[in-house]
């Protein structure tokens, strides 16, 4: 089959597969990279992740997630953040996807921003050292208090300015409502580490995580949002994304399908 250019599958998007399912479901349909999460790529083997990866010829676009950064005391989160950079460099992979973390019960917004400043540049020595880049996830609002205390583009470009090995995530489901998107992603420029795509859709689920669809679905436009990320450069893989229960209950071989479908006919036309 066909490869599919620059076309990552996110394992979230088929939750319920294991590391080897999804690894062979992209290979069967001609998708060269995966995303990968930390929790089953530790229940299939750190090691035996890698070797299966590159047995089936595929490479890792990123690795999911770190972060969590936002409490007074979290010396356990710098720990473990190192070892999910090590994980990244295990798995071949420079690109380690930060979701920072939410409000803490102090309530203090501006000081756990602060914290999250400061965890990232003692982190990004380690990051360097690997050879992997922290890619801050800017979060809509509506998750700022669960988490993502970065609620905008700006903010992210702010830490990845400021600290060497420190890139962002550009994801369509949490930038696209900002009305300063088109001068920040062109800000963005060279520190996009990754570009995620899925769509927004509407009515919003009682569990607004669960609201996203297949591209071109729901109401964002990812055509003009791909070409303005396209314009800066940006040359990675393009990461589908969905977080939807309808989906994840859904056969793994059908959701790739329609996966590839929304890429090649909203996304590919714009790179």
């Amino acid at each position: 089959m066909a490869a599919v250019a620059r076309l990552s599958l996110n394992q979230a998007t088929i939750k319920r597969a294991t590391v080897a399912e999804a690894v062979e479901g992209c290979a069967r349909h001609g998708i060269e990279s995966i995303g990968l999460w930390r929790e089953p790529v530790a229940d299939h083997g750190l090691d035996r992740t890698a070797k299966l990866v590159a047995d089936a010829g595929l490479r890792v676009s990123s690795l999911c997630r770190g972060g969590f950064l936002t409490a007074v005391d979290n010396r356990a989160a710098l720990d473990d953040n190192r070892r999910a950079i090590d994980e990244a460099a295990a798995l071949r992979t420079d690109v380690l996807v930060m979701v920072v973390g939410g409000v803490q019960p102090d309530k203090d917004l501006v000081g756990a921003r602060q914290r999250v400043a400061d965890a990232i540049a003692e982190l990004s020595v380690h990051a360097g050292g690997a050879g992997v880049t922290l890619a801050l996830e800017p979060m809509h609002p509506v998750f700022c208090a669960d988490r993502g205390v970065l609620s905008t583009l700006s903010q992210a470009l702010d830490l990845a300015e400021q600290n060497s090995s420190v890139g962002v995530v550009v994801d369509a489901l949490h930038v696209w409502w900002d009305p300063d998107l088109d001068a920040q992603i062109v800000r963005a420029g060279p520190h996009i580490a990754s570009y995620q795509v899925c769509d927004w859709l509407t009515p919003v689920p009682a569990d607004v995580l669960l609201g996203r669809g297949y591209p071109g679905d729901g109401d964002i436009d990812l055509d003009r949002l791909t070409r303005h990320v396209a314009a800066t450069g940006y040359a990675g893989d393009v990461e589908v994304e969905i977080f939807n229960a309808g989906i994840w209950a859904a056969d793994f071989d059908e959701v790739i399908e329609r996966v590839k479908r929304g890429y090649h006919d909203v996304v590919e036309p714009a790179l």
